[in-house]
């Protein structure tokens, strides 16, 4: 590195005339740490681990970027690696190539998306963004939605929306409904909503893991008997353990006849509805009030890319609109940080634009068909006769040695995950009906059939 760049003061911020050739300079040494990285991903294996790790907190006088430099790549190859083959663990696929520019050139411009005057493009950027996933899904011309930085906030800002649109923002018997199976996250978002545990109220899953229609009207039932108000029903498309489908259309028609807005979690699942792919209820989305999805689980948009798309853009404005005094507002310009519960946001919306218009619809279609072909291949030479399988149409898939009591479970789940780490291979390891199990995600578009064979060789030997 050039002697220059000793002096941290030439390089505190981007120079607003001249070249910039510090800050150029430490961006491609950056990118080669983590090129490399990348490509030594095989000889670093998925997870290191190495408990003798540790962060230097900031010291009188600052540090060099020679020091610096030392630190972030000690901090790299120390980190989780999304794009070593056998990173089959979690919802974390490796970052498209697109998408890392998209979060560069975000850092650079560090506008705010709050307001249209310091986001000019980037404001109508992310409304145009939804406005074509609005039309895919097939939602109408009064719908739209927000970004924000994950499912769990996008679907606390369908929640709340919910409660506000159906008047029961202070009312202590409002609940709303979940499957079971449902992402645990709602659970924080009751309480985050200030509702007691009793107003999350959970209903029994069928055998395939979807939500038993026959348990929601019972369920409804009930609520009416206790003076309890519906104000959402919340079904799932990807449960996180197996990947079921919760009955979209059963669930539309009860939400209908009863006045209650329907919430989809596609946090995991609804990505696919923007492809051909054939998947056995993937439909009638469009009947819905909101619904998350996050490209961020799947796709490889860097994080954070979650979106929640809504029926009819007033509810948000409604819900979260308190007007911004400070801000010099653009006449039919919408201010986006009116709709949900984040002001400030990052331009994250780039990495996700950049990253849509590269892959196009092809290349979308291709990564999540390669998914799934990767689970039914994993699913087909899995011995059924010595696992108990959990699955569902989509890529995740659990699985625990049959007969196995809960003690078991823990002790067998905890012994294999570690060797299976040794043979650099992540899976994770969750808690489910009581036992806990082994779970794929074939969610890795670097994971070949041969990474796969591997893995099964070591499985059914064990």
């Amino acid at each position: 590195m050039t002697n220059e760049l000793i002096n941290k003061k030439d390089i505190y911020f981007p120079s607003y005339s001249g070249s910039n050739d510090n800050l150029n300079t430490l961006i491609n040494k950056t990118s080669q740490i983590i090129c490399n990285w990348f490509s030594n991903s095989e000889k670093y294996g998925p997870l290191p681990i190495d408990e003798e790790f540790k962060c230097l907190m900031p010291c009188e006088n600052g540090n060099s970027p020679e020091d610096l430099f030392s630190e972030i790549e000690d901090l790299i190859l120390n980190s989780f690696n999304p794009v070593h083959p056998g990173s089959l663990a979690h919802l974390d696929p490796p970052p498209l190539v697109l998408s890392i520019v998209g979060d560069l050139i975000a850092a650079g411009l560090n506008n705010n998306l709050l307001a249209y005057e310091l986001s000019p493009s980037l404001t109508n950027l992310e409304e145009s963004l939804f406005k074509w996933f609005s039309k895919k899904i097939g939602f109408g011309k009064h719908s739209g939605g927000i970004a924000s930085s994950g499912g769990t906030l996008s679907n606390l800002n369908a929640l709340i929306a919910a409660r506000d649109h159906a008047g029961l923002s202070s009312d202590p018997n409002a609940v709303f409904l979940i499957s079971e199976e449902a992402h645990s996250s709602f659970i924080k978002c009751a309480k985050i909503m200030g509702l007691h545990e009793n107003n999350l109220i959970k209903v029994s899953t069928d055998n395939e893991g979807s939500m038993d229609l026959k348990c929601l009207k019972n369920a409804i039932v009930e609520c009416s008997k206790k003076n309890k108000k519906i104000f959402s029903i919340v079904a799932t498309l990807g449960t996180t353990i197996r990947g079921a489908l919760d009955p979209i259309e059963g669930i539309r028609e009860i939400c209908k006849n009863n006045n209650i807005w329907l919430h989809i979690d596609g946090s995991i699942g609804g990505i696919f509805l923007l492809t051909d792919i054939q998947i056995k209820g993937l439909n009638k989305i469009n009947f819905a009030d909101s619904i998350t999805l996050n490209p961020q689980k799947i796709l490889g948009i860097t994080k954070t890319s979650s979106l929640l798309l809504i029926s009819n853009i007033e509810n948000l404005k409604n819900t979260f609109s308190t007007g911004l005094p400070y801000i010099s507002s653009k006449n039919n310009v919408l201010d986006r940080g009116e709709l949900g519960l984040q002001g400030t946001r990052p331009a994250e919306v780039i990495k996700l634009w950049l990253g849509l218009r590269f892959l196009g619809l092809k290349g979308i279609e291709d990564i999540l068909k390669s998914s799934i072909d990767r689970k039914v291949f994993f699913e087909k030479n899995l011995s059924n006769e010595k696992y108990e399988i959990y699955s569902g149409p989509l890529h995740i898939i659990s699985f625990l040695p049959k007969g196995m009591s809960i003690e078991e479970s823990n002790s067998w789940t905890h012994i294999n995950r570690i060797k299976l780490l040794k043979c650099n291979f992540m899976l994770s390891r969750p808690e489910f009906k009581g036992k806990y199990f082994l779970r794929a995600v074939m969610g890795n578009y670097n994971t070949s059939e041969s990474h796969i064979g591997d893995l099964l060789k070591i499985l059914n030997s064990l």
